[in-house]
């Protein structure tokens, strides 16, 4: 499968089949800002040879068939059916979901919505949205969060990050820990300032997001933080076990920034194969 459709909405897909003895889990991982699905390129052939056939898609305003315009499309709850019609044209009733940045954020929220659809949830550097909200009063999160004020406004921050074939958009990569490599494909795509308005989006849309944060989390969830994160705090990280009430598993990594994909996917891959072989196999009640 290299494309599925939400809708009118297309969206390109990384579909990895098993390559080693496995029980035919499928594994949906969900990148992030600014990112693409080829952040998990490192990722995915481990978790194909310990068995598990691994979609990657382009989220919702990376995939030029999946632009709309108004930020009132890149709600939460119309993300999230992305993802799940991903898991259905997959024919996946239940799937492993893994989420990085932006991806983490709808990971939470799916695992709350639908948490019957999930075998486990893991999210990279971003915790639970409640968690998140409460650490802006504890400790320097809100400093950290300074650009997703920032982001709200329109049209200038495209324009802003376009600049100079996207060099800021790299040079702001770089300085926060992601590879080169990764970094110059992520500032071509913001050398098109149209092609930023859905990424951006996501950020836009954060107001209308409030209404519609599930609680608590009872999927087996693994959270993983970097910690030199410059964009999550220590006191974020920390609040995230509040959220979750059932298994919960907190790892920080020594010396990761936020790109944990991309700077450490041995040690992800690793404890991705553990939590899904420690994940139950059957439906919830």
């Amino acid at each position: 499968m290299d494309t599925f459709s939400n809708g009118p909405l297309s969206f390109e897909v990384t579909d990895t089949p098993a390559s080693g003895a496995g029980n035919g889990e499928t594994v949906i991982l969900l990148h992030g800002f600014p990112e693409d699905r080829h952040s998990w390129d490192s990722v995915t052939p481990a978790l194909a040879d310990a068995g598990y056939r691994v979609l990657a898609p382009n989220q919702r305003g990376y995939t030029p068939g999946a632009r709309p315009a108004a930020r009132e499309a890149y709600t939460l709850n119309r993300l999230g059916g992305d993802v799940l019609s991903l898991a259905k044209a997959a024919g996946a009733d239940q799937f492993h979901l893994v989420g990085h940045d932006w991806g983490a954020a709808l990971a939470w929220y799916l695992a709350g919505r639908h948490p019957k659809r999930l075998l486990s949830l893991t999210a990279l550097s971003v915790p639970h949205s409640a968690a998140f909200m409460k650490s802006f009063t504890a400790g320097p999160q809100a400093l950290k969060s300074w650009y997703m004020g920032a982001f709200q406004v329109p049209w200038l921050p495209e324009r802003l990050l376009s600049r100079d074939g996207g060099s800021p958009m790299r040079d702001m990569l770089v300085r926060t820990g992601l590879d080169s490599a990764s970094a110059d494909r992520y500032a071509a795509r913001a050398a098109d300032p149209d092609a930023m308005t859905g990424p951006l989006n996501w950020y836009r849309a954060l107001p209308l997001n409030l209404s519609d944060q599930p609680a608590g989390v009872e999927v087996p969830s693994l959270y993983i933080w970097g910690d030199r994160d410059p964009f999550i705090s220590r006191a974020a990280a920390q609040l995230c076990s509040r959220y979750v009430t059932g298994g919960y598993r907190f790892e920080a990594l020594p010396g990761a920034s936020h790109w944990l994909p991309q700077e450490k996917p041995a040690e992800i891959s690793s404890l991705l194969v553990e939590h899904f072989r420690k994940s139950p196999r059957s439906p919830r009640p």
